[in-house]
């Protein structure tokens, strides 16, 4: 009996010294090195991905923001503030629970599928959107020029950057709202258009944030 006892306690003092070793290493050693690595290479990723503008955070390069007005009363969501350039749709294109306005605690997709006739409206709803607030005294869109990432929103309904296509279909509202020429805002477009990673994986892309945070400093100096 009491070799029994004796057993027991020397297997459960073993058992909380490995609790306690594993505790030490995976829970406090290991999150350490990993942390210190990380901030001593990557700082800017380690971070967050922090973006800045007059000397403060104002968002990460992974996340996409929202620029719309305050919303007025009797709506439903506010309405887009078009002398910024737009990023992808924030809301799933409906009204779903997961996916509204660019909300952080849950993401996702529509989770319809591409034939689901809700959907098609929305994209349908969408694309006429584009084209009327795109669309100026001298400019008009048509709706074959509209590309895909301007009427969907992506898998995580978080995407912060728009396809260079779409960045210059708002090129023209975008330079009359803030009084600039195209060939300025164009160009601030061509500044801020990303390759395809290492040549060949991805998309060229533009990043929102990036590009306003330009275009606010070039509308300040004119």
């Amino acid at each position: 009996m009491n070799n029994s006892v004796t057993n027991t306690a020397r297997l459960l003092g073993a058992g909380l010294r490995a609790l306690l070793v594993l505790t030490l290493v995976t829970g406090v050693l290991y999150p350490l090195v990993v942390t210190g690595i990380a901030q001593g290479l990557f700082p800017d990723k380690a971070n967050g991905s922090e973006t800045e503008a007059d000397g403060k955070v104002v968002g990460s390069s992974l996340i996409g923001q929202a620029y719309n007005l305050p919303l007025e009363e009797g709506r439903e969501t506010p309405a887009p503030d078009l002398k910024w350039f737009q990023g992808r749709p924030q809301n799933g294109l409906g009204t779903n629970s997961v996916n509204t306005r660019y909300q952080l605690i849950l993401s996702g997709a529509t989770n319809r599928s591409g034939d689901n006739e809700e959907l098609v409206q929305w994209v349908k709803d969408a694309k006429a959107a584009v084209v009327k607030d795109n669309s100026t005294d001298t400019y008009k869109v048509k709706p074959s020029q509209v590309p895909p990432d301007a009427v969907t929103s992506s898998g995580s309904g978080l995407d912060p950057d728009i396809s260079p296509r779409y960045a210059d279909l708002q090129v023209h509202r975008v330079a009359e709202r803030n009084g600039l020429s195209t060939a300025q805002v164009r160009k601030l477009v061509e500044e801020h258009t990303e390759g395809r990673t290492l040549g060949f994986m991805g998309e060229p892309r533009v990043n929102v944030l990036e590009l306003n945070i330009a275009l606010k400093e070039l509308t300040a100096k004119s």
